[in-house]
């Protein structure tokens, strides 16, 4: 795929070579014969055998050297040799041995481990175990930084783990290891003693683990290596598959190396591709990592150098292939500043969003443009359908890459993976225009940077509602309304296309939230009109008029008219519903313009004012009787129709209805304007209701003949006057209420002759009528002065024809004889008991010298000081008594 390493022969020895370690720059060597060879190795090294050799040791040990590690933390080397470990100190001449594990005898493998920590002074600490196989045993050891030496370590609860056969290979992964049986499995065994056995280790000569992380590791299998985690599960389900069995691998992030014979192949975990094949390593055989980008393979007496070829060449190669996944892995490896890294990052991955864009993988690319945060001019852009032409939404006229031209399904996937990303970002700024953050109030710079971050995304958000107002109309008109009805959507270009899809609903949305009444509303009435609409109709306008505000009641009473022309009883809605904003318009406004416009709608008008609102607004009051007479009369006119006479006695009762309950209406007002040669007990109880009772009583008596109902006015009118009696008596004894009975009578023996005003030709008088007197007086004897009531009587009449009215008033006369003298005796006797109190109180006196100290203030009391007492007889300063406790 292409050059990730290159190669270069470093080393030709004489001796075979058995083993060897890295670090740093330096190479350890050791040789079947038991010598070992120490090499500092150039960064850059051009000829072939240019190494320094820093020592050599021929006598570390007399045996074949196995197996070789380093701690250089601690200059350590571990050998395995003569079946047996030994620690060296490589800061001596000639890297001398400070011990050997005695118990190791028998060893064939060993495997170390370094854990690295942040120890309280900010600096490392490594911890180094070591798990050494002896025949079938796995010994556990840590290293001992005090005491300079390797001691047991307990794993499991014991130091020694007994296994079924011997391990061929093992390695450490955290706190788990990994063991490798020859034509066995690999097993599993975990800190706490855990087993667990995974696959069978198959045909290649031995196991083959290669540590990845601290918590995954890869497995070889055949020509195979599985990658798996320390709970025993597959990482990943495509395993890597090598050209043949691998003698060796290592892992150099992000690639995994195998010498597959005399070659050195080259994969990567994240979709196990083959990258590169290494040629020309002559019976290469051993394999070790060194550091990143450093790799040495070894054959029985070469060295080879393998090294990363430079990131920057190795990630431009891999951006023309589009493996942005493995360009973005090199760039977090490489050596470059941390900003440089952010930057590159930034790139490759947007890159790969338009990558995936051109591949229609639309809902993956927009993922990737939210997590880089990728300003959202440019993933609309990518749809060139959505950006407006004149530049008034989008406003960016530099060239994009290349896209392909979306249709149909696609462009619906695409436009869908579009809203889901554009949605996103809203939120996010939506959550961001509270201005939360506290800034300082006398920062003035604070505050301009504050205001310009509100003006981006108030024309952010302008952006984005637009684009999914036009998303959604192509994908799914169903939610444009909820988006216009809380939009920051572009006046203009959201008009332009919603005109454009015949979307008038929704076009009535937008003008309403942005405040558009004007536009809304002419769309509305001519939408009425047609046929097919889905405004046909009042009341869309209606509703639309309801929740306008008082504000604009210029605008609902100007689009009221052809509505009320149109259909009056449903349109009166506008002015009369249940509805905050309605109820708050100004009513006076309202029905002035009824009155000019609409007269025919007032009364209906003004009852719902009235009585569902209970407006006391003696204008609103007046006015209705005034349109209920104006009914009235016209119902009587000759040419009136059966149906309007039938109409306005239903009126009639209802205007005799509120001029006997209504309180607000003005009766002097309403008198002033009232006919004098008709509705005559209207007339008379709106007298009622100024007092001059003399009057309507006469009206019932001698212009009505209707002496039930006379009587049944002075019940009322006695009702009333008991009931406000205690709180105004004295103005209800002035308008003559205690004495409607007697006045009641007064008409009945002598009727007065009453003169229509306006027609002096218009006479009417009532008979006397002495029976009915008598009987109401002795009916209602307790409500009738008798003085009075003898006044007014003739002096024929017998006495015993008004024997029980005297009776029942002398009897009324008695009782409230009795009634005054008990008030009497109980306002007495309180006197005393307030006069007994007052002379209790007064009995009590205070004695203040020059020695009473105030408790609060523990200071004495002056001559011109201010006392207060408690009722314990406690004395305190006045100006102390709100501080005592």
């Amino acid at each position: 795929m292409h050059d990730a390493y290159e190669s270069n022969a470093i080393l030709k020895l004489a001796v075979q070579i058995e083993s060897m370690a890295a670090y740093d720059d330096n190479l350890l060597i050791a040789t079947r014969e038991g010598h070992l060879l120490i090499y500092n190795v150039p960064l850059k090294f051009n000829e072939y055998g240019k190494l320094e050799l820093l020592r050599y040791n021929k006598n570390i040990s007399k045996k074949r050297i196995v197996q070789i590690d380093v701690v250089p933390e601690y200059d350590l080397l571990i050998l395995l040799t003569d079946d047996i470990i030994c620690i060296h100190d490589l800061t001596t001449p000639n890297v001398k041995q400070i011990s050997q594990l005695p118990k190791t005898k028998g060893a064939t493998l060993f495997a170390l481990d370094k854990q690295y920590a942040e120890s309280l002074t900010d600096g490392k600490n490594t911890c180094v175990r070591l798990c050494v196989v002896v025949k079938r045993k796995l010994q556990l050891y840590y290293w001992k930084i005090r005491e300079n030496q390797f001691n047991e370590l307990a794993y499991g609860g014991k130091n020694e783990l007994s296994l079924t056969d011997v391990p061929k290979e093992i390695e450490w992964c955290g706190d788990t290891l990994v063991v490798g049986f020859h034509g066995l499995s690999y097993t599993l065994i975990s800190f706490d003693g855990k087993i667990k056995e995974l696959f069978p280790t198959g045909k290649p000569p031995k196991p083959s683990i290669t540590k990845l992380s601290d918590n995954s590791f890869a497995l070889g299998k055949d020509s195979q290596s599985i990658i798996m985690n320390t709970m025993g599960e597959l990482i990943q389900h495509n395993p890597i598959k090598w050209s043949d069995s691998p003698s060796a691998t290592a892992w150099d992030d992000p690639y995994l190396l195998g010498i597959v014979h005399d070659t050195l192949e080259v994969y990567t975990l994240d979709g196990s591709l083959h990258i590169q094949t290494l040629n020309e390593l002559n019976k290469a055989r051993l394999l070790c990592r060194c550091k990143q980008g450093r790799v040495y393979v070894a054959s029985m007496s070469q060295v080879w150098c393998v090294s990363s070829v430079d990131v920057e060449q190795q990630i431009r190669k891999l951006l023309d292939q589009n493996q942005f996944q493995l360009a973005l892995k090199l760039t977090s490896l490489s050596d470059a500043t941390d900003d440089d890294k952010e930057k590159r990052t930034y790139k490759i991955q947007t890159l790969y969003a338009h990558y995936l864009f051109c591949n229609k993988k639309f809902q993956e690319a927009m993922k990737q443009f939210h997590e880089l945060g990728t300003d959202p001019y440019e993933v609309i852009r990518l749809f060139p359908q959505l950006v407006s032409e004149s530049g008034n939404v989008n406003d960016i006229n530099e060239p994009v890459s290349v896209m392909p031209k979306l249709h149909d399904r696609d462009l619906e996937n695409g436009l869908l993976a579009l809203i889901g990303f554009l949605t996103e970002v809203r939120h996010n700024l939506m959550g961001g225009t509270d201005l939360k953050n506290k800034d300082s109030k006398n920062d003035k710079k604070d505050r301009e940077k504050k205001a310009m971050t509100q003006v981006a995304t108030e024309q952010l958000l302008k952006i984005i509602d637009t684009t999914l107002l036009k998303c959604y109309l192509q994908t799914n008109d169903a939610l444009v309304a909820p988006l216009l009805r809380l939009n920051h959507c572009h006046l203009a270009e959201a008009e332009k296309t919603l005109l454009a899809h015949q979307k008038y609903p929704e076009l009535i949305i937008l003008y309403q939230t942005k405040g558009q009444h004007k536009k809304a509303l002419e769309l509305l009435e001519k939408q009425s009109k047609q046929s097919d609409s889905s405004l046909r109709g009042t009341e869309r306008t209606i509703q639309y008029l309801q929740h306008l505000g008082r504000e604009h009641i210029d605008l609902i009473l100007k689009f009221s008219c052809w509505v009320l022309d149109k259909d009056p009883d449903n349109g009166l809605r506008i002015f009369m519903e249940d509805i905050l904003e309605v109820e708050q318009l100004p009513r006076p406004k309202v029905l002035d313009y009824l009155l000019r416009q609409h007269k025919n709608l007032v009364i209906t008008y003004l009852e719902y004012v009235v009585r569902v609102w209970e407006d006391e607004n003696p204008l609103f009051h007046n006015i209705l009787v005034h349109q209920y007479k104006e009914k009235c009369l016209a119902s009587m006119s000759p040419t009136a129709t059966p149906a309007e006479k039938q109409n306005g006695e239903h009126v009639r009762q209802k205007l005799q209805v509120f001029l006997e309950k209504s309180i607000h209406y003005t009766p002097e007002t309403v008198l002033v304007q009232f006919p004098s040669d008709c509705l005559f007990e209207e007339r008379a109880i709106i007298l009622g209701r100024l007092g001059r009772h003399q009057q309507a009583i006469s009206i019932y008596v001698n212009l009505l003949n209707d002496v039930p109902k006379a009587i049944t006015y002075c019940k009322n009118v006695y009702s009333t006057f008991e009931n406000q009696k205690n709180t105004e008596d004295e103005q209800s004894t002035q308008d003559g209420a205690d004495e409607v009975y007697v006045t009641l009578i007064q008409q009945l023996l002598k009727p007065e002759a009453i003169f229509m005003t306006g027609h002096p030709e218009i006479q009417k008088t009532a008979q006397s009528d002495l029976e009915t007197a008598l009987e109401l007086l002795e009916q209602y004897a307790s409500k009738i002065s008798p003085i009075k009531a003898l006044d007014v009587l003739p002096a024929n009449v017998p006495i015993g024809r008004i024997r029980h009215f005297l009776e029942a008033s002398l009897q009324n006369q008695l009782n409230e004889r009795r009634r005054t003298q008990v008030l009497k005796g109980l306002l007495h006797a309180e006197h005393l008991q307030v006069q007994e109190q007052r002379m209790h109180y007064e009995s009590q006196s205070v004695l203040m010298t020059e020695f009473n100290i105030c408790p609060v203030c523990k200071k004495r009391f002056g001559n011109q000081s201010a006392f207060a007492r408690y009722p314990n007889g406690e004395i305190v300063h006045y100006s102390c008594q709100d501080r005592k406790a």
